[in-house]
């Protein structure tokens, strides 16, 4: 016999896995961004901490857009353990190397997903992740242009300062 939900799924098993360790994923970064968030605050870097709160609710909005797609798509969409979140940074920077990384691994992670999707010819989530890449290209821009902030300005005397203040003022042009 059949299972009913399964054959009402447009999903396939392994897409929806996919799709469920991507909101791992996006869930993990939320909480990542909050906890630089923290840091930043603790150690005076005002804007850089609102900036990772902004981070933090859009890696959150994209956990529920994802997570959403999976229940409109008849599957069954996983609220996700979240565990070990670093809390602790050695350096001003360090924050801002591991947002970049964590944005790379986010692209790698969703270009698997949309490798799958291809191979299985499911071109309905195809298209769902089009609006993330988008989305990463941006994330990565920003997270990209922040880390330069340090060399272009230095951290000598108040170029820590010069790098917070200046943060929040990262734009992306996506027609340029």
């Amino acid at each position: 016999m059949k299972d009913i939900t399964r054959v009402q799924c447009l999903l396939s098993t392994e897409i929806e896995s996919l799709l469920n360790q991507q909101i791992k994923k996006e869930a993990q970064s939320a909480s990542a961004y909050l906890a630089m968030a923290s840091w930043c605050d603790s150690n005076g870097f005002d804007f850089s901490s609102d900036y990772f709160f902004k981070q933090s609710e859009e890696e959150r909005q994209h956990q529920l857009k994802i997570f959403k797609y999976v229940l409109d798509m008849g599957g069954s969409a996983i609220s996700p353990e979240v565990t070990n979140i670093q809390t602790e940074f050695n350096s001003f920077r360090e924050v801002f190397e591991e947002a970049l990384e964590a944005e790379i691994s986010v692209t790698q992670s969703l270009k698997n997903i949309a490798a799958n999707c291809y191979k299985e010819q499911d071109y309905v989530t195809i298209e769902f992740l089009n609006w993330f890449f988008k989305e990463q290209r941006e994330e990565e821009y920003k997270a990209r242009r922040a880390l330069e902030l340090f060399d272009v300005i230095g951290e000598a005397g108040t170029g820590r300062w010069e790098i917070d203040k200046h943060v929040n003022d990262i734009k992306y042009d996506s027609e340029g």
